[in-house]
């Protein structure tokens, strides 16, 4: 039989390690990975989180430690979120300056002064009712809630804070934000906007962790419905004119779409994150052998940055780094 063969073989280009890297269209690098934390008061402490091996809260001198391990690896940035002493109805312990985020973000930048530190800016872990927002007969209060915000950041660039990243999901939080640390000289600080923040199931673990369920209802009158794009790009066009200077899609698996949306949409730099139940579910399967988890974890974050993103958010950024870098 004159079976005639392919003269055009793109298996041409996968026959070795060494020509599969020359013609590789993303990359992913210690150097775009930032490493959430979950900071609380006290000394000594690694507490581990159940629904998320490998991740504790720590006190500020452990986390000090966990902070070396990381710029030896090249990863740049930080997320610091807070376990609070006191919660009440208006989260005023977000902005006390004695809290264990403002103490962490202090401590972390005369150590490690090259290392960027992000800190998150929502009340639902400060709050006794677990929401992200003042609440009033069962409502959540946008408008004056934007105040406290505001406050909480500037309570945070105070202590040292390169970038906050607002992800209560309050419309006009940016533009508050940008005003307040704009009239106190703080211009050059950043704004990292959860702009599309999604209500999503994935969040399960990280409430755990940060001890931020709320005790009534949802957070769906705030964060976004999980069917939705074209509310998402109306989300970061928003905060862009607002004063974003990052833009964050959240969660990022389930959402790959929306971050390539949000790509061919703004020129801001694009962030995602990788959330809790996320990096759940990889353990968990790893742990009862159902797969190969090194591949597994590179391959997730390595699709995060071919959808679009710049940066990636992620509990794997430790590990992912070593292996990227044997």
């Amino acid at each position: 039989m004159n079976i005639p063969y392919p003269q055009k073989r793109p298996r041409r280009l996968r026959a070795s390690d060494s020509i599969r890297a020359l013609v590789r269209e993303t990359c992913i690098k210690p150097a775009d990975l930032i490493n959430p934390f979950f900071v609380i008061s006290g000394k000594g402490i690694a507490e581990p989180i159940s629904s998320m091996p490998g991740v504790c809260r720590l006190s500020v001198d452990t986390l000090l430690i966990e902070v070396g391990q990381l710029v030896e690896l090249g990863i740049p940035a930080v997320l610091l979120f807070g376990i609070p002493v006191y919660k009440d109805a208006r989260g005023s312990s977000a902005a006390d300056p004695q809290e264990a985020v403002q103490q962490a973000v202090t401590a972390v930048k005369d150590k490690y002064p090259a290392i960027s530190v992000i800190t998150d800016i929502c009340l639902c872990e400060y709050t006794d009712h677990g929401h992200c927002g003042l609440v009033k007969e069962g409502k959540i209060l946008n408008d004056q809630t934007l105040e406290l915000l505001a406050e909480v950041a500037l309570s945070h660039v105070r202590a040292g804070a390169d970038a906050v990243a607002p992800s209560d999901m309050m419309d006009g939080r940016v533009a508050a934000i940008r005003a307040a640390l704009d009239s106190e000289g703080f211009e050059e600080r950043a704004i990292i906007s959860y702009a599309a923040k999604y209500a999503s199931a994935f969040y399960g673990p990280f409430r755990e962790a940060a001890g931020s369920a709320p005790q009534f209802g949802d957070r769906r009158s705030y964060q976004m419905d999980p069917a939705n794009v074209r509310e998402a790009l109306r989300e970061v066009l928003l905060d862009e004119e607002e004063g974003a200077d990052v833009i964050m899609v959240k969660p990022a698996l389930a959402y790959l779409d929306v971050i390539r949306a949000v790509r061919e949409t703004v020129n801001l730099p694009i962030a995602t994150y990788n959330v809790s139940g996320e990096y759940a579910m990889v353990k968990a399967a790893a742990a009862n052998g159902w797969i190969d988890e090194q591949q597994v974890i590179l391959e997730q974050l390595t699709a995060m940055k071919r959808a679009g993103a710049d940066m990636v958010f992620t509990y794997h950024a430790r590990e992912a780094a070593r292996w990227l870098s044997d």
